[in-house]
């Protein structure tokens, strides 16, 4: 809707997994490098692990599209099946022809007649698993069996496991460590710097022949306190903000513009965030208020002199205190007649009267 208005070829900030699109930070370049090196080696597995939202499905697409003609990638999008169904899927996805109804051996007999066949051809299969954090164990463990099809120089299959987090915490339990030590590539993405948001921003903008000065400064840093740098939810905001600003008929993307994007696309996401954000503030200034007291006490201990607690009463000024003359028992001499300043106020005082 809005790209006429911008100047837009395409949308620039879709949550489609476009290769076109992806912004190759450090981390992504990094993650590129070693798929790239687990696809090319033979045998083992490769591990892509990363927050939601943070890209991986992207950049295997990205992965894919350079690989050479004679690799052969069957691809598992949807893996919370059962040890027969992937093995049927895995079937479909390179093109396998095997009956309606059939047992475990049979699929994986045809899987591996059908791997010789590349190896003879000089061609090479890769199996990529998206989302392989729903895999349960039994399928984890047939999956490594995959990687024993092999040949007296090489494996004949290739497996990139791209998953959440929580698959890593999957592959370090004992009872799944021949698969781990299988593992040839490790990497994991994390969230985009507040750096990396505005270069993100710009380079998506850039792909979509948009402006790049389209978000104002002020916008940008709001967008990643709101978005924390994960790219799925800074395309969000970012498209629901130029909506707003289309409607609003402005050429900027203002910071209350995108405040008001962002509430919208969030909604209670965002709520939560702002109540953890006043409970840490709060935290923090009760801690800061107790902090200020235990200095303000402790110094007044110190000016008693006690240390400990401060003192209660004085002593009352009728009670002189002795010196150290009368204390070793001589009285003061008073050689040049002046009286001492107690003595002379007393008097002063008992003028006699006229």
């Amino acid at each position: 809707m809005y790209k006429k208005y911008f100047g837009m070829k395409r949308s620039p900030f879709s949550i489609a997994p476009d290769p076109r699109f992806l912004y190759m930070s450090e981390q992504h370049r990094e993650a590129f490098a070693h798929l790239l090196y687990g696809i090319r080696s033979y045998g083992g597995f490769v591990l892509l692990t990363g927050e939601v939202g943070t890209g991986k499905t992207t950049i295997i697409r990205r992965v894919i599209q350079t690989l050479h003609k004679n690799i052969v990638v069957a691809f598992i999008i949807h893996p919370a099946l059962s040890v027969a169904e992937l093995l049927a899927s895995i079937c479909d996805e390179f093109g396998i022809s095997c009956p309606r109804k059939t047992n475990i051996k049979d699929l994986v007999d045809r899987i591996n007649a059908f791997l010789l066949d590349l190896n003879a051809k000089r061609k090479k299969g890769i199996l990529i698993i998206d989302e392989a954090q729903n895999l349960s164990h039994d399928v984890l463990e047939q999956i490594r069996l995959l990687t024993n099809l092999e040949t007296n120089e090489r494996k004949l299959l290739q497996i990139i496991l791209i998953g959440q987090p929580e698959l890593r915490d999957k592959l370090a339990r004992p009872e799944l460590r021949q698969l781990a030590q299988r593992i040839v590539a490790r990497c994991h993405l994390e969230a985009l710097s507040k750096a990396e948001v505005l270069l993100y921003v710009n380079h998506r903008l850039g792909v979509a022949r948009g402006r790049s000065e389209i978000f104002s400064k002020d916008a940008l840093d709001s967008l990643y306190v709101y978005s924390g740098g994960i790219p799925r939810l800074i395309n969000i905001i970012c498209d629901r903000a130029l909506l707003g600003a289309f409607v609003l008929e402005n050429e900027i993307v203002d910071r209350a513009t995108l405040a008001k994007a962002a509430r919208e696309a969030l909604g209670d996401r965002l709520s939560g965030t702002d109540r953890r954000w006043k409970a840490v503030l709060t935290a923090v200034i009760l801690i800061c208020a107790g902090l200020g007291l235990l200095y303000y006490f402790s110094n007044v201990f110190e000016s008693q002199g006690t240390g400990h607690a401060p003192v209660l009463s004085k002593p009352s000024p009728a009670i002189a205190q002795p010196s150290e003359e009368s204390v070793s028992g001589t009285e003061p001499s008073n050689t040049d007649g002046i009286q001492p300043e107690a003595q002379q106020s007393e008097t002063g005082a008992q003028k006699p009267q006229k």
